[in-house]
């Protein structure tokens, strides 16, 4: 019966006798000579990859995206900025008209209490004019 997927071509663990003294390895057990050839295969895998058209392609489309994506980041960024801008202008345009109606409502108060103070004055003149007591005064 034959094998096939991983391992096919070695043979199976069990099919070391019993009276023999070698004990059997493990599958990943692999000396300084097996890391050597994994070391020469991954070194020649690495240079077809770097050869290979299909991989220079996929380099240069990858390029273009990535320098897409970063226009975009900082468009994207100066967008924000912008609009955080008017924003801010915005808002220190309310608080200026909020003031401006803060210290005219103001001003109208103390021209109203102004006028009071005057009014209030003239009658105690015309009081004290007429010979009549203030209120308040006792003598």
């Amino acid at each position: 019966m034959s094998r096939s997927g991983q391992g096919a071509g070695r043979p199976p663990l069990a099919s070391i006798t019993a009276g023999s003294s070698r004990s059997p390895t493990a599958p990943g057990d692999s000396g300084l000579a097996g890391k050597a050839v994994l070391g020469l295969v991954g070194l020649g895998v690495v240079g077809h990859v770097l050869r290979s058209r299909r991989f220079h392609e996929r380099v240069i489309l990858g390029a273009i995206v990535l320098g897409a994506l970063r226009g975009l980041g900082q468009e994207n960024r100066a967008n924000a900025f912008a609009r955080l801008t008017a924003w801010n202008q915005r808002q220190a345009q309310l608080l200026e008209v909020k003031a401006e109606r803060q210290t005219g409502r103001l001003a109208l108060k103390a021209e109203r209490q102004t006028g009071r103070v005057q009014r209030k004055a003239k009658r105690q003149a015309r009081r004290l004019a007429h010979g009549g007591k203030a209120k308040g005064q006792s003598f």
